[in-house]
């Protein structure tokens, strides 16, 4: 079979609890119909369950549906009245609970509605895949397999597929090439055994960290503070993460392993702890019930006490010694002063590493076909910035392979299982490295295994890279302090931000400008294209007041992206008061408050819409590749190429309201031009009213998608689900305008204006908000400035202006609200505190 030929035109998932109604509705954001199957509910109503389940998809944060829209193509069925339909579908995914009797029940009554093709799968966290396919009739089984979403399915990345014995290897090339380019997941083939690779992993690692934890005598929170961020873990690290799981599904997950491991070695420790068990007779659960390991009391954090058996203010203390002993560079160094040191920490954090090594070790042949699926298992599952074997091979391979034999003959191990000879092959070796350029680690040849070569991956042009891989990124054409324009031996040039957060100072808008002049001399089309996200978190201004650095030369744009779990995290855990925060800190507006140098800000800002206009009226075409975080000048710039491409994690905003300020780089402009372009008998203000509550509410899309409603994004443009096929797919829309013949719009001479009738309109409604105390009189100001300038300024309505006319309104506007005292105070509070200021 070859790339794509598996076409899903219709899905059915069979279970709306909470991985079902969420498996759907990532099935919906990438726009396949999808039925959801529940248990019948009340007689007056038999799909009363299902409908509840996706209401509550509606509510849910992080947002499951890329936008709530989409809830309408999930239809609701139920088991007694609409079998009959799961013969249209293409895949049938089973979600219902982790009994292994219901699952095999609910097989035998949907296998004879399958259709010819249909391409059947559970979701099963850990259950073996081949005795599940023993219910169904031997003659479907080669179309049956897992496929193991992880929680949130829309956010996180990983997904294992598991196939049974009879599972034909056609189709489970073509579903691994469905789930990578149409729901944009990391896919991981795994075998079948209990909890596959990241569940056995990462469960084991939490235990280890229980055990250990334990052992030392450390608080919950002690134990949180030690294995977050401080080791490159996310911040929910152990026991709020059990919280996030739910411990109760925590307790079914080690019973499993209990159950189903009895030869493991480490089986001793596959028990749920006493307290564990306590909390779970007592209701609390975790999150979903606000109360589990910790709980929330108004604004303060308490942890679960074990000496007590009561709640205790959370305050778990790293010790600075440790702190600074984590900060050294060189992982060797910083692994030899972990096991020499005397600090408990300090030993506690060797001992749930040389452990978590001493599993992986052990049972990589039996879980997995090579250490990179076993490594990007447990990044792109658990969130890890490495993998296990990757930290191994960073800390030097050899010395760790010594200390953990040196630390089992001493009887300090978990377990006495010796380790794999593979092991210490790879010590002696010359590389003592898992993974290398050739490929990673299988212990079933001894030798390195390389990436699949299924045809899905030749789109991903810089794939998710391990330790021992280099990204190479093309050759360069010109590169300075801040941009790298470079290329891959096509037509096509390639653009990338080298600045923190890829913010736009004035060396970066000269970089953007030689960029278009060189590629319209010598190249076909333009993309602008970060190696790692965000697109851009806005304009610094800073820059403003410095020299521009003069060209230099550099190496290639650092790689190693963050995991799409990081990402996630940063991305939708952040509340409105930390958007706001980033864009104080993005503008990076402090020192040019302090020296009053507004004149160089108001030149840096010309400078910017020169630059965001020449993206449009280039003689080439130009494509932003967005992913991440796209803020006001970064969304400017998104705004005025001639297509985007953005990933459906694509975050993207003229967010500057909340700090003061107004757009300025042409975002205003933009939407005065297209509410004239769209206008229903010549009168924009219709349209032109929304998109002014996009700018005055700092309005944040949450998804690509929502950035298409609220209007950063064209209807034209188009959504990734996969964010290492960004680039293929940025490039590919920039050669079919080439290959049409571009030729850049023509200047908008005549544009009609919403004008003082407008303005009054909006500014009537203002009055009321401000009359009412839900803005202040600083709020009443910016919103003024807003309206008069997307309304085109005291003019009558149907006055007809050009773009420069709408440039200079935002201009003048950014200016007169930056000199205020109010903003600057805005401004400073936001940098000093974190939080917004209404004054």
């Amino acid at each position: 079979m070859g790339e794509q030929r598996f076409l899903v035109r219709k899905a059915a998932v069979l279970g709306a609890g909470v991985m079902g109604a969420q498996i759907a509705a990532h099935l919906v954001n990438a726009n396949i119909e999808t039925m959801l199957f529940e248990l019948p509910g009340e007689v007056n109503n038999p799909n009363a369950n299902v409908i509840k389940a996706v209401e509550k998809l509606k509510k849910q944060e992080p947002a499951p549906l890329s936008v709530k829209a989409k809830a309408t193509f999930i239809l609701p069925a139920n088991y007694d009245q609409h079998l009959e339909l799961l013969k249209d579908c293409d895949l049938v995914i089973e979600a219902i609970a982790e009994r292994m009797d219901w699952k095999r029940d609910l097989y035998t009554k949907i296998a004879p509605y399958l259709g010819e093709h249909t391409i059947f799968a559970s979701n099963t966290s850990g259950l073996s895949i081949n005795q599940l396919a023993e219910a169904f009739p031997e003659a479907l089984r080669h179309r049956f397999c897992g496929i193991h979403f992880f929680n949130p399915p829309r956010y996180m990345h990983l997904v294992e597929l598991i196939p049974c014995q009879a599972s034909d290897a056609g189709m489970l090339d073509d579903l691994e090439a469905f789930l990578v380019t149409y729901l944009g997941k990391g896919v991981i083939r795994a075998k079948d055994t209990p909890n596959f690779i990241a569940n056995r992993i990462g469960v084991f690692s939490l235990l280890a960290t229980m055990h250990h934890g334990r052992a030392f005598d450390f608080g919950f929170d002690l134990v949180d503070a030690l294995t977050g961020a401080l080791i490159g873990r996310p911040k929910s690290a152990t026991f709020r993460t059990a919280d996030v799981v739910g411990l109760d599904t925590l307790a079914h997950v080690i019973n499993t392993m209990r159950d189903t491991l009895p030869d493991d070695a480490w089986h001793a420790y596959f028990a749920v702890p006493d307290w564990l068990q306590g909390l779970i007779q007592a209701g609390a659960l975790g999150e979903k019930v606000k109360c589990g390991v910790y709980q929330k009391e108004k604004n303060e954090i308490y942890v679960f006490d074990l000496p007590t058996q009561a709640y205790r203010l959370s305050a778990g203390e790293v010790d600075e010694d440790l702190k600074r002993l984590l900060k050294y560079s060189n992982p060797t160094e910083k692994f030899a002063a972990l096991r020499t040191s005397s600090q408990p920490q300090a030993q506690f954090l060797w001992s749930i590493f040389r452990d978590l090594f001493h599993y992986c070790a052990v049972q990589l042949e039996s879980i997995a076909d090579n250490a990179r699926d076993l490594d990007l298992a447990v990044r792109w599952g658990f969130g890890w910035n490495q993998g296990p074997f990757e930290i191994w091979q960073a800390a030097g391979w050899k010395q760790i392979a010594n200390w953990i034999q040196e630390d089992i003959s001493a009887g300090k191990t978990m377990s006495q299982a010796p380790l794999p000879q593979w092991v210490m092959a790879i010590a002696d070796s010359d590389t003592q490295s898992v993974h290398t350029p050739q490929g990673s680690f299988a212990p079933r040849s001894g030798k390195p295994q390389p990436r699949s070569k299924l045809p899905v991956y030749q789109r991903q042009l810089f794939p998710d890279c391990l330790i021992g891989e280099q990204a190479s990124y093309g050759e360069t054409i010109f590169e300075t302090d801040v941009v790298r324009m470079w290329h891959t031996g096509d037509q096509i040039a390639i653009l990338s931000f080298k600045s923190k957060m890829h913010t736009i100072g004035i060396d970066v808008l000269q970089g953007v400008q030689q960029a278009i002049k060189e590629a319209e001399q010598n190249w076909r089309a333009l993309v602008i294209w970060q190696t790692e996200p965000p697109f851009s978190a806005g304009a610094n201004l800073q820059k403003a007041t410095e020299r521009p650095k003069p060209d230099a030369q550099h190496g290639n744009v650092p790689a190693a992206p963050p995991s799409p779990f990081q990402s996630f995290l940063k991305k939708f855990k952040k509340s409105a008061q930390t958007t706001v925060l980033q864009v104080a800190r993005e503008l990076d507006l402090a020192d040019v408050l302090m020296a009053k140098k507004l004149a160089e800000v108001d030149g840096m800002i010309k400078q910017f819409q020169q630059t965001s206009q020449a993206l449009r009226y280039s003689m080439i075409p130009t494509v932003a590749a967005v992913d991440g975080l796209a803020l006001g000048g970064g969304c400017e710039f998104v705004m005025h190429c001639d297509r985007a491409v953005a990933t459906l994690e694509s975050y993207i905003g003229l967010v500057e309201v909340g700090v003061g300020l107004l757009p300025a780089g042409g975002g205003c402009k933009e939407f005065a031009l297209r509410s004239a372009q769209n206008a229903k008998d010549g009168d924009p203000f219709p349209q032109l009213k929304y998109y002014f509550q996009t700018v005055a509410m700092a309005e944040l899309a949450k998804s690509a998608e929502q950035a298409k409603e609220l209007g950063y994004l064209r209807l034209a443009d188009t959504v990734v689900m996969h964010r290492f096929e960004l680039l293929h797919v940025a490039k590919a829309q920039a050669m079919a305008l080439a290959e049409a013949g571009y030729r850049p719009p023509l200047k908008n001479r005549e544009i009609s204006v919403a004008g003082n009738t407008g303005i009054a309109t909006i500014q009537s409604q203002l009055v009321n908000l401000r009359e009412g105390g839900f803005i202040s009189e600083h709020d009443y100001l910016i919103g003024n400035k807003v309206a008069h300038v997307m309304c085109g300024g005291d003019l009558t309505p149907g006055s007809l202006v050009d773009e420069d006319w709408f440039l200079e309104l935002e201009r003048a506007a950014f200016m007169e609200l930056l000199a205020t005292e109010k903003t600057q105070a805005r401004i400073e509070y936001t940098l000093k505190t974190g939080k917004p200021l209404r004054n």
